[in-house]
Parts: C-alpha cells; sequence; structure tokens
C-alpha cells in the first residue's frame, strides 16, 4: 500500500512543513488545525473556533473519501480546561448522535494563542 498525501481546498492552509492529512489503505490522519480561516483569520471565541476546527478537519477526512461517521478518534488540545464545557457543546451539535473517541488535554500554549487544536483519525468509505 501507498502513503498518499491528502490536500483539502476548504482548510485553512498548512502553517508549516507539513500536510493536512496522509492516507495509507483505507486510515486517514490528519493534521492538527487550528481555528484559522483560508483567508489568514484566527477566530478565537471558542465555540466558533471548536466549529472551525472541525469543519476544516472534516474536509481533509471528505477529502480523503471518509465523512463524519467514518471518524473513529479526535484528539483535542486545549489553552485552558475552563473552556470544556462549550467545547463539549459544539463538538456534541456538530457529531450529533454519533461519538467518535476521544481525547482531549490542556496545554501549556498554542500557536497564535488559540484556544485549541484537534486532529482525527477515520476511515475511507471506499
Amino acid at each position: 500500500m501507498e502513503l498518499k498525501e491528502i490536500i483539502s481546498k476548504e482548510a485553512s492552509p498548512a502553517l508549516g512543513p507539513y500536510c493536512h492529512g496522509r492516507k495509507y489503505g483505507s486510515m486517514i490522519i490528519t493534521s492538527g488545525q487550528i481555528p484559522l480561516t483560508k483567508e489568514g483569520e484566527y477566530i478565537y471565541e471558542v465555540k466558533a473556533a471548536t466549529k472551525l476546527v472541525l469543519k476544516n478537519l472534516i474536509s481533509i477526512v471528505e477529502a480523503g473519501g471518509g465523512s463524519k461517521n467514518s471518524v473513529a478518534r479526535v484528539d483535542i488540545f486545549v489553552n485552558s480546561l475552563d473552556d470544556f464545557s462549550a467545547i463539549n457543546e459544539t463538538y456534541a451539535e456538530f457529531f450529533g448522535d454519533y461519538k467518535p473517541t476521544r481525547v482531549c488535554v490542556q496545554v501549556e500554549a498554542l500557536p497564535a494563542d488559540v484556544p485549541l487544536e484537534a486532529s482525527m483519525l477515520a476511515f475511507a468509505e471506499e
């Protein structure tokens, strides 16, 4: 099997020497996404930031042949666990009845002092 690069036209551009994601067989692994729009604007309000990050991640998963319902795991890194309930509320609205596995940890710092960064592990629906 070949390790293929995934690029989404919907997600914000990579800010460093990495790609949006990789696909190996049916497995899709995304890079971390921060709340950055395609136009280069950072979003700091927690609920709007969470929604944007999840939307960007799903666009990468979809570019690899997956969907919301093929997401196996979401890793979330937050600047402050004080934002945990707002992130949970937005996360629950985004995924609805589907519940991927998840990790959520507080970290010391994130790029541009954004409130969160997240990544996904998903599978293509081929």
